[in-house]
């Protein structure tokens, strides 16, 4: 029987140079999609997968960012003076209850794998899942992460998000080499990270949402820099795949790389055209645009 996997790390201590000077003075994470926080966009993903405890991994100045997630008392009582109740519910439903929230610092720039690490008490002993805040995924039906643990409790051990890129893309990603199955999931050979042009063993980005076993930790504990000079998340994976079964989900959904600014404004875009009190309105102004 598969352990549950009920706790998520977030790593949110980037920079997002990408951004300046939106993010001179407030996290990348906290910029909005529409009128929600990418962050709390994510989180909500993890809370409609089972999450139960949400672990952020933060670095300076992102206060802000544990202050969103704490009960805003002056708020919601004026909110509740000024008769606002559909606002009040829905501030209520966004917040994690008392005790769910954990912070932990990561006090040096060394990567998502270092990242990843500096969680690694907060985890303890259990399997976890792993969500890259800049990456946003619009599901009509089950989200994401719900679609992994379906596969991880057939299956178990290790299961990431992989998804479909033109071939001429690879090189900007992690990969996946797997042995295709009959239907979405399929048993991952090898993982290679950012591979040079033309290198690449498949197609399918590794997408940001993974569901890890804790051994990761170790591996991660006296993992070398990889590509970009960090410690790579996807070289502690293959060194686990010599050990550990890792599945590769082709989830249904999309996903947007908010970390880059088209990716982000195309996923304004997406998410506000499924919203039924945005989308004719939306739909007029990018015709007068155009």
């Amino acid at each position: 029987m598969t352990a549950p996997i009920r706790k998520a790390v977030f790593p949110v201590a980037g920079l997002g140079t990408r951004f300046l000077p939106a993010t001179r003075a407030m996290p990348k994470e906290m910029l909005t999609v529409v009128d929600k926080p990418l962050i709390q966009h994510v989180v909500d993903e993890a809370r409609a997968g089972g999450i139960e405890h949400f672990i952020f991994v933060t670095g300076r100045n992102k206060g802000v960012i544990e202050d969103h997630f704490d009960k805003q008392i002056e708020l919601e009582q004026t909110l509740k003076e000024r008769g606002k109740q559909a606002e009040l519910d829905m501030l209520t439903a966004s917040l994690p209850s008392p005790g769910q929230t954990s912070f932990t610092r990561q006090q040096e720039p060394l990567g998502l794998g270092h990242a990843v690490w500096c969680a690694r008490d907060l985890v303890g002993d259990e399997p976890f899942a792993l969500l890259l805040p800049d990456v946003l995924v619009q599901s009509s039906g089950k989200g994401c992460l719900a679609q992994l643990q379906e596969e991880y409790k057939r299956s178990g051990g290790n299961v990431i998000a992989v998804e479909e890129v033109p071939d001429d893309a690879t090189h900007r990603y992690g990969i996946a080499d797997i042995e295709r199955g009959a239907g979405a999931s399929h048993a991952v050979k090898g993982m290679v990270e950012k591979p040079v042009p033309g290198a690449a063993p498949s197609n399918l980005i590794i997408m940001g949402r993974y569901l890890l076993q804790p051994e990761i930790f170790g591996i991660l504990e006296g993992q070398q820099r990889g590509a970009g000079g960090e410690i790579q998340i996807t070289d502690a994976m293959i060194t686990l795949l010599a050990s550990q079964k890792f599945t590769a989900v082709e989830y249904e959904g999309k996903s947007f790389d908010c970390g880059s600014k088209i990716g982000f404004l195309a996923a304004n875009i997406a998410f506000a055209l499924e919203r039924e009190d945005l989308r004719d309105a939306l739909l007029e102004e990018i015709a007068k645009l155009t």
